[in-house]
């Protein structure tokens, strides 16, 4: 399944963030949309997974404008993982997850179908959750709460996966876990994966391809070995970094030094 943006504009009414991008998403790979804050990366991928219309020009997915197609036919296609979302007061992780099958019945409170029970226990094992199942989502810790979200996106059993800033807020344990359940998805069933990431060293690890942004515009694009360079740091992120291999995975980590000089305090 291909998608793509010709010539896109977006933003807001009295803003407009990003000024006629062209990128193609590559299919059964991981791409990490990285960038600093305000930088347009959150509007790209609200965008191109059309939470919000696009300004000017056009998304396609599989040739057709993604903006002209159903919702249900579009719900069953790709799936959407936003930042910080919030679950009813009481809601176990089972009755969450279930609500990913909600693209493939004709009512919202339709019957579950035994396809529906089926995808459910399989969302819940591949994310660890199902000893958490008949727990409240708002009982549990950050990083499992996470894990409850992503169980309920992938039960929705779609080609391709938006996740914005998946790892926000969490420690570096819970980080490293939820990003090597995305690495899996992909691995295993072929997922098609967009990500929202601020961590740069784990973008890089954990990312087939890397698009970097500035200021609503795409500057560099590529696998982390191309594009994750001392000049990319600097154009984008305004920081000067060693870049070092991990001797483990072999991908680029950088140690990052603040490049920009500081004022001196003013004393009266």
């Amino acid at each position: 399944m291909e998608l793509e943006a010709h010539n896109l504009r977006a933003g807001y009414e009295n803003a407009v963030i990003i000024e006629r991008m062209n990128l193609k998403i590559q299919a059964h790979r991981v791409t990490a949309l990285i960038g600093a804050n305000g930088c347009g990366k959150s509007t790209l991928l609200k965008t191109i997974c059309r939470i919000q219309p696009a300004l000017g020009g056009e998304v396609l997915l599989d040739g057709r404008p993604i903006h002209d197609e159903d919702s249900r036919t579009l719900a069953r296609k790709l799936a959407i993982l936003p930042q910080n979302p919030t679950a009813p007061s009481g809601l176990t992780v089972r009755e969450l997850v279930n609500y990913g099958r909600a693209p493939y019945r004709p009512r919202f409170f339709a019957r579950t179908t035994k396809k529906d029970r089926e995808m459910v226990e399989w969302a819940l094992a591949e994310t660890d959750m199902m000893e958490f199942a008949d727990r409240p989502v708002e009982a549990l810790s950050g990083g499992q709460r996470q894990r409850a979200w992503i169980a309920m996106t992938i039960a929705q059993d779609t080609e391709i996966l938006f996740l914005d800033e998946p790892t926000s807020f969490l420690d570096v344990a819970h980080q490293l876990d939820v990003l090597t359940l995305v690495r899996h998805l992909n691995q295993a069933y072929g997922k098609t994966i967009v990500m929202v990431i601020h961590e740069l060293n784990e973008a890089a690890r954990f990312a087939d391809h890397l698009l970097a942004m500035k200021k609503g515009q795409l500057l560099y694009e590529g696998a982390p070995a191309e594009i994750f360079t001392q000049d990319m740091l600097r154009t984008v992120f305004g920081i000067d970094a060693e870049i070092l291999r991990d001797p483990r995975s072999g991908s680029p980590y950088c140690i990052p030094y603040v490049q920009r000089e500081r004022k001196e305090p003013q004393h009266a």
